[in-house]
């Protein structure tokens, strides 16, 4: 069908698409998510103990290995901090392919951060829950625990959000399944961060006393934005076709409000 004179077209652009390879794009091992930047977050039932190595994250793949400590070697990538600085914001849509962790203990996250809040999940994870995502709106406190068959440990998915003023909304391999009708407000905006941590044992259980890495997988994550909507002209009448006895101006044509 054609577009009418009224008819306003949404185009979504690709703003972000991830390089974890990028320096330019992530900062790798730290993030103001941890007090003090990291490397340790304790308060949070965390065992991580980040870490900059590319082996750990810059693959795509996010990894985890017991230190003789105590302490796990985990992989986390920022925007924030990076020379470019992205932030996702308001009205973005965000994509990315995951594929599930099997070990218990691991804890996969994307997630977004900033000035201590402006916290929305796109997903976490826990294989002891083998068929559950938590999504979660920390902005304004939306929540759900999404159990879905397409969820399993070593699954990969296809996840959907998009970050709305008045509706955060997620979707799992193509299908909408939660809409928190919270939002995030018109000037949230926030940087993000990628990572794998590994349970400290109190809301779900460590990695078994003989595991010595857990790792899951980031295979594609871009961002995508609403362009501004473009409204065709109307079509004005040429003027030679007006009947002969018309007299005075042309009618103005109004193409609706701005």
């Amino acid at each position: 069908m054609p577009l009418s004179a009224t008819t306003e077209q949404h185009v979504s652009d690709v703003v972000f698409t991830a390089d974890f390879t990028s320096e330019r794009q992530w900062v790798a091992g730290r993030s103001w998510a941890y007090p003090d930047g990291g490397p340790t977050n304790p308060g949070d039932n965390k065992l991580d103990y980040l870490t900059a190595d590319p082996a750990y994250s810059r693959t795509g793949t996010f990894r985890a290995t017991r230190r003789t400590d105590g302490w796990w070697n985990a992989g986390l990538l920022t925007t924030e901090g990076s020379d470019e600085g992205f932030m996702v914001r308001t009205g973005d849509r965000l994509r990315a392919r995951v594929r599930l962790p099997t070990g218990l203990g691991a804890w996969p996250a994307i997630w977004t951060w900033r000035d201590g809040g402006n916290e929305v999940d796109v997903f976490e994870y826990h294989p002891d829950n083998p068929d559950l995502l938590e999504l979660s709106n920390h902005v304004r406190q939306g929540h759900s625990y999404l159990r879905r068959p397409a969820v399993h440990p070593g699954a990969t998915i296809d996840l959907q959000v998009t970050f709305g003023r008045r509706d955060v909304v997620w979707s799992l391999d193509g299908t909408q399944v939660f809409a928190d009708g919270r939002g995030v407000g018109a000037r949230w905006h926030a940087y993000l961060i990628v990572n794998l941590s590994v349970c400290a044992g109190r809301y779900h259980p460590p990695p078994d006393p003989t595991a010595t890495e857990l790792s899951y997988r980031v295979e594609s994550l871009t961002v995508h934005r609403p362009s501004a909507p473009s409204v065709p002209h109307p079509t004005v009448p040429d003027a030679r076709s007006e009947p002969a006895t018309q007299t005075g101006p042309a009618s103005e044509i109004s193409a609706g409000p701005a």
